[in-house]
């Protein structure tokens, strides 16, 4: 099974923000750190979400547990709904990819708990600026 670690981070809301990818197990040791441009804080949560998704899918594991400190994120994967508008794709894409997986777990942790995807996500940032 693979623990994914993700984040997202704007300076600003919106602002110029990244996203941070941290992938353990089955060998495997992955960091992900990458500029996304200017969006807000709770979009930049759902892209790192489908984008460790896509990630996943590109090593071949269909055992994954997420986890990530973006509420907003875990509440909406687990009830496959969302109140806001702006957040419907990202959220039809993350239960398309899922829906793919043989087991799939989402949780939520504490912003201490996430630290390495935390500073990949604020790295990314300034690598974008």
């Amino acid at each position: 099974m693979l623990e994914v670690y993700i984040d997202g981070a704007s300076a600003g809301n919106p602002g110029p923000s990244g996203i941070g990818i941290f992938i353990k197990g089955e060998g495997h040791h992955i960091m992900i750190s990458e500029f996304i441009g200017e969006t807000n804080n709770h979009i930049a949560e759902f892209i790192a979400l489908n984008r460790a998704l896509q990630e996943v899918k590109k090593i071949g594991s269909s055992l994954i547990s997420v986890r990530s400190d973006s509420k907003i994120v875990v509440a909406s994967v687990e009830k496959q709904y969302v109140k806001n508008e702006e957040y419907k794709p990202y959220l039809e894409q993350a239960i398309q990819l899922i829906e793919t997986m043989d087991l799939f777990f989402i949780k939520w942790i504490p912003d201490s708990q996430n630290k390495a995807a935390d500073a990949l996500a604020r790295d990314a940032i300034l690598k974008g600026k």
